[in-house]
Formats: C-alpha cells, structure tokens, sequence
C-alpha cells in the first residue's frame, strides 16, 4: 500500500496509541515530516504567515517519498487548507473540523456538534468557516493550565495518558452542561482521539475524531497511483 504522509509540528512529546503523530494509530504505512519552527505558539496561538511556505515544502517532501495524500497533526493548519490542497500534489486533510458540517447534518432537528479543542481561544470564526463551520458552534478547550494543555504547548519527556484524559472529559462535561443541546462531539485536536471512548462514555453522545477521519481519507485514495503535478492532480 501507499503511504501516508503526516505533517508534524516542532513540539516533541510522547505519542500514544490513538494519537495521530502514533504511526501505531494506523493499520496502513504512514510516514512523517516535521514543519522545523512550526511550534505549538505560532500555529495554534498565532497566525504567521512565513510558516506556510516550511508546511508547502515538508509536504511536497512526504509526496516525492510516494505519499498518497496527506494529513497533519495540528487542526489549527486548517487556516490554510485551500493553499495546501492548491500547491501539494496530492489530497489534503488539514482538521478534524471539516467532518463537522457532514456529522451535523445527520443530527435530529434541533441538535448540534459541540467541538472539543486543544485552544478555544484559538479557535476563531476564520477557522471555523474554513471547515464549514457555524461561527457560533458550541466550543471548550481544556483547561489552559493544565495537563494536556502544558503537555501539548511545552513538549514533556513523558506521558501521563489518566491524566490526559481527565483533562479532555471534563471539557467535554463542561462543553454538554452548557450546550445542552449537542447532538455529537468533534474532537478537534488530533491528540485527543486516544481519549474518545472516555468521552463517550461521560457524555453519552457520538463522538467523532481525527484518527477516525484519516482512515475515511485515506481509504478513499489507496491504492491509487502516486502523482506529482500540483496544478493538474486529477
């Protein structure tokens, strides 16, 4: 089979099974590139603009390696997922965000995805509605100083998965007590798939993730043959 190509960031700490930057996620072969400099602060907690030509050159290196498409490891790229799907020369998934309009529309009348996220106050409208989204969807991040938030921004040497993912299930408490009307829950960042059954369970709601949407993705283009033309790909 094709590989996968993972574009990573430059924020090293252990990558757990259910992880998308775990290559033990995946039943396929994946392969990844580190964007250098692209750290948690300028991705997700700022917007520079220089970053994107690092992104378009680490991803152009993961399709000459034969990759067949191409996802990441941070939600926050989606801010540029028409450039990447324009100048890579092969298909792009940036979020777990762009399967929020689809798992939405399969809710009862009345009920809405809640997204659960790594930064909420990173999460701005322009994001939002580059996956789709209504710029008042429900929102919560976990908590800015805690665990998963210090472990994800600052990098650690190793991983305390309980605590990970008591940090991840109290957002999602917090996000259903305020929206009581959340039909199903995204879960944004693409290190939180490892927690979704916890999720699950303390909210009794579907939830839907980023490991889950790459090997939609990626079952939709094995196979197929690698190509290299960025403006003429299909």
């Amino acid at each position: 089979m094709k590989p996968l190509g993972i574009l990573t960031l430059d924020n090293p700490f252990p990558r757990i099974p259910g992880d998308v930057g775990c290559a033990e996620t995946f039943a396929f072969p994946v392969r990844y590139a580190q964007v250098d400099g692209a750290s948690v602060d300028e991705v997700a907690h700022g917007n520079d603009p220089t970053l994107l030509p690092r992104i378009i050159t680490a991803g152009r290196q993961l399709a000459d390696d034969g990759c067949i498409a191409i996802t990441t490891t941070c939600g926050y790229l989606l801010r540029w997922q028409f450039e990447l799907a324009r100048e890579l020369p092969a298909p792009v998934l940036t979020s777990a965000l762009l399967q929020a309009p689809v798992v939405e529309r399969t809710l009862p009348e009345g009920r809405h995805v809640g997204i659960l996220t790594y930064s909420a106050a990173s999460l701005h409208p322009d994001l939002l509605a580059a996956a789709g989204v209504r710029p008042y969807a429900p929102i919560e991040g976990v908590t800015p100083g805690g665990y998963y938030a210090r472990a994800v921004r600052n990098g650690a040497g190793s991983l305390d998965a309980a605590r990970m993912a008591e940090d991840v299930v109290a957002a999602a408490r917090r996000l259903v007590g305020a929206h009581p009307h959340i039909g199903a829950v995204i879960l944004e960042c693409p290190h939180m798939p490892p927690y979704a059954e916890a999720v699950k369970a303390a909210v009794g709601l579907p939830v839907y993730d980023a490991a889950q949407l790459i090997r939609w993705f990626y079952a939709g283009v094995m196979e197929l043959p690698a190509r290299h033309s960025a403006r003429n790909l299909w």
